[in-house]
């Protein structure tokens, strides 16, 4: 079985830059897929930052940053994964848009026995197999935010995953980029969003009705439960959006009202309220620390 030396990212935001990173850090050829040109400068851009960052923080040397910045080359053209071992879609967490690609991906642009990822936080991975006629290479590789500090990857296989892609894409995130890995089944949330969703969607409708502030609500559980964040300063950092849609799939398949995204989330979220990555969202990240008086 061949190994993965070679490693396509489809999508740049702060999943697709940090999975792109931490693969480039394990010295292996990342190719990233953008939407066009000019998000394929703000990609370079993205992880140019990210790596400066490391630097000053010293987590790289300066010899290290190169070699990761020249290990990643950037196209606006999906054929850019047709040598690619494995390929990683980390795009918005929409199934439709999931489904879409995986089908492109699996029509012609792929290699047949290139390893298809996807790095989905709620989506069962059956139904992105399914998109494919090689529903045995598609796998769940669901990285935590921010990859480069984040230790876990869950690992999902469908019910269709051929055991030795399993066994392969494991040896890849373990062995090659010195995560740790937990297998979970392929239902909607995995382990750590089953769990974890319910806990912030308390919190909101907690805030939601009145019965505490933000600031309140977060100081208790940092102070109250020695979390390193509150739920709502930590939903804000996955993003509102993110948040919502995870639950919408999660109450979507088991239909559970502790899975139902509150009112006052779905309304952030048209408003594009969204937290740190809008600047805006339950705190107000404009100004570090400030709370954000329209959501108390």
């Amino acid at each position: 079985m061949r190994s993965v030396e070679r490693v396509g990212v489809i999508g740049s935001g702060l999943m697709g830059t940090g999975i792109a990173e931490a693969c480039a850090r394990a010295g292996l050829d990342v190719r990233v897929v953008t939407t066009t040109t000019g998000s394929t400068r703000t990609a370079r851009q993205r992880l140019t930052d990210l790596v400066d960052r490391q630097v000053r923080k010293g987590q790289l040397t300066e010899d290290q940053r190169e070699r990761v910045v020249d290990s990643v080359t950037y196209t606006c053209d999906l054929d850019g994964m047709a040598d690619r071992d494995l390929v990683v879609e980390a795009i918005v967490e929409r199934e439709s848009a999931k489904v879409e690609l995986f089908a492109k991906l699996d029509k012609s642009v792929t290699r047949d026995d290139a390893i298809l990822a996807t790095n989905t936080s709620s989506i069962p991975i059956v139904r992105l197999a399914c998109a494919t006629e090689r529903p045995g290479r598609v796998v769940g590789v669901h990285f935590f935010n921010p990859v480069s500090a984040m230790p876990l990857v869950e690992l999902v296989g469908s019910l269709l995953t051929d055991a030795d892609v399993l066994d392969q894409t494991e040896r890849f995130v373990t062995d090659t980029l010195g995560k740790q890995a937990i297998r979970c089944r392929d239902r909607a949330g995995f382990v750590v969003n089953a769990l974890l969703i319910p806990y912030l969607l308390s919190a909101i409708r907690m805030l939601e009705s009145g019965y505490a502030t933000a600031q309140e609500i977060d100081r208790a559980m940092t102070l109250g439960c020695a979390h390193p964040m509150g739920p709502l300063s930590l939903a804000d950092l996955i993003g509102l959006d993110t948040t919502a849609a995870i639950a919408s799939a999660l109450y979507d398949e088991f239909k559970e009202p502790l899975y139902s995204p509150p009112p006052l989330l779905l309304r952030m979220v048209e408003a594009r309220l969204l937290g740190r990555k809008s600047g805006m969202g339950f705190h107000d990240y404009r100004r570090a620390g400030v709370p954000m008086p329209a959501a108390a």
